[in-house]
């Protein structure tokens, strides 16, 4: 997993410099208002999992306390000239959190479990730094529910997985579920493809 980790901490360092351009075009095309959302509703002590250059900070209530990870020290210099007081950045590996036990009120993660090399361990992570009651955020694009798409996704896939990590047919609100997190809400839209969730911690 230490290879993994340092091969894909390398490739989005290369990404960082054209990653906003890029993402500008599928936030207006397929995500929509989906930052805002996630952000939005966000409380108390909260830690971003994947917080690349730092686009998400905008759209943070002022009266959160922030705390945000990457495993990119290239994306993350990107995002601390976005950051303002009272937010803390630094590097670190969505599978192994520095974090104890019951640390935040909110975890965020938005578009990053598609690249997370096991979604699975990081989701475990994102509830175990959760205090009881705590709720956890998640926007990602999902295996689609129209089969002529997921069979689009299926193709892409042959080609974004080895080269940049990318996942189109994963599905984050099942292990969510099996880690025993109450869903509080879930939606999804663009054909299935987009799916956003809040889900609390007992």
């Amino acid at each position: 997993m230490a290879d993994a980790s340092a091969r894909w901490s390398r490739y989005w360092d290369r990404q960082a410099g054209g990653y906003d351009r890029g993402m500008a075009a599928w936030d207006r095309k397929l995500f929509g208002d989906s930052r805002a959302w996630a952000c939005g509703q966000a409380s108390g002590e909260v830690l971003e999992v994947a917080v690349g250059t730092g686009l998400n900070l905008p759209h943070y209530p002022d009266d959160v306390t922030l705390t945000g990870i990457d495993l990119s020290d290239g994306m993350l210099e990107l995002a601390r000239a976005r950051a303002g007081d009272g937010v803390t950045l630094r590097q670190a590996d969505a599978h192994a959190l520095p974090f104890d036990d019951a640390s935040f009120d909110t975890v965020v993660c938005t578009l990053g479990l598609c690249a997370i090399p096991d979604p699975g361990v990081a989701i475990g992570e994102m509830v175990r730094v959760l205090r009881p009651g705590g709720r956890l955020i998640l926007v990602d694009h999902v295996a689609s529910t129209s089969r002529l798409a997921r069979a689009a996704q299926w193709l892409l896939e042959r080609v974004t997985v080895p080269l940049a990590g990318e996942h189109f047919l994963r599905r984050p609100l099942p292990m969510v579920q099996e880690r025993g997190l109450e869903v509080e809400r879930c939606e999804r839209f663009k054909a299935g493809v987009v799916e956003r969730l809040v889900a609390r911690k007992s």
